[in-house]
């Protein structure tokens, strides 16, 4: 599964580079009131708020708020926090009820139910098989087949007794990761914060996820680049007014053993890693779902973007191969987002 950081998009807001709190006038009615907390989920952030003149103030409030919902859904909810609910439960031995907030409480139901919605690709329990991958990637040998064969048998849902209240486990090794859905949920909540305030458009982006909603100051769509796989530069641009972005990839993030790269992203299903797409870029409604989804296809490969030929509200670009022989794999609707064909010299498999 994906952790934190996200590295694949970049987002053209004010055509400068993102340092401080700043405000940019694009319109005379209309203001981008801009932020960049440092080292919001262990990775980069930018909040935007186009606002009328008079409410620069309350869209700073609203970004603090916005930040404050950010660095919760962290503190919450990451695997690298000691002290988080999540490592908490992860600690828990089997039988005792771990009591978790409402927020991360929601994240799990919606890990469970993307589960599955994408057979079994996106598996938030897969924990132990992250672990597994990640030490063999530094001993530089690849897993034993028993060592393999224990973790898949604890990453399982039925392990988990999701209640009310909080979670109990039915074996002391079962755990989870959150880190391919909890920033799509924090981001939600942020855009959520910035809303409140009355915003003509927002957007709040985390290490390469985004969520918008409204236009820019100038009324235009915002502007969204997709980094390219294998080289530097840009494949597409996406134009969005309200939806998420989310990608994910094994181009950046990987593990070599025995000279072989092994992408960090793992196949629950099989326990190896995933390895048929080096890039897969996501837009849904909401963030959570798009976090998720990258994930998935990532997994799945082309054949998954059948699973959404009935979601009209999700469309996704998957790029196969190497940098000598590509495609391009896209849903129908992927393509009225693009202010351009993409731009990868790859054959357009769809």
């Amino acid at each position: 599964m994906r952790r934190w950081l996200g590295i694949s998009l970049v987002v053209a807001v004010t055509g400068v580079t993102v340092a401080a709190l700043w405000v940019t006038q694009r319109d005379p009615r209309l203001v981008a009131v801009t932020a960049a907390p440092t080292r919001v989920m262990g990775t980069s952030c930018t909040l935007t708020a186009v606002v009328p003149l008079r409410r620069q103030e309350a869209a700073r409030r609203a970004m603090h708020e916005a930040e404050t919902v950010l660095r919760r859904t962290e503190a919450h909810m990451s695997t690298h926090l000691e002290r988080s609910e999540l490592s908490r439960l992860n600690a828990a031995g089997a039988g005792a009820i771990v009591h978790l907030s409402a927020d991360t409480m929601a994240v799990l139901e919606a890990a469970r139910r993307l589960h599955g919605e994408t057979e079994g690709a996106f598996d938030a329990t897969c924990r132990p098989l992250v672990e597994l991958w990640r030490d063999a990637g530094r001993a530089g040998r690849l897993p034993e087949p028993p060592a393999l064969l224990q973790a898949r048998g604890r990453s399982r849902w039925d392990l988990f007794e999701l209640r009310q209240d909080g979670v109990v486990k039915r074996t002391a090794g079962a755990r989870v990761d959150l880190g391919g859905i909890a920033k799509g949920w924090g981001i939600d909540r942020a855009i959520e914060e910035l809303e409140r305030a009355g915003v003509r458009g927002a957007l709040v982006e985390v290490g390469g996820d985004l969520r918008v909603v409204g236009t820019r100051p100038d009324r235009s769509p915002w502007s969204v680049d997709v980094r390219h796989p294998f080289a530097e530069g840009v494949v597409a641009t996406l134009r969005l007014t309200n939806g998420a972005v989310a990608t994910s990839g094994n181009y950046a993030r990987f593990v070599t053993i025995d000279g072989r790269r092994y992408s960090h992203i793992v196949d629950p299903r099989s326990g190896w890693p995933a390895e048929s797409t080096p890039s897969v870029t996501v837009v849904a409604p909401d963030a959570l779902t798009a976090d998720a989804w990258a994930t998935a296809l990532s997994v799945l490969g082309p054949w998954g973007l059948a699973r959404l030929e009935r979601r009209v509200d999700i469309h996704a670009m998957l790029v196969t191969g190497t940098p000598e022989s590509c495609a391009v794999h896209t849903t129908v609707g992927f393509a009225n987002l693009l202010s351009a064909p993409p731009r990868l010299g790859c054959l357009q498999a769809r």
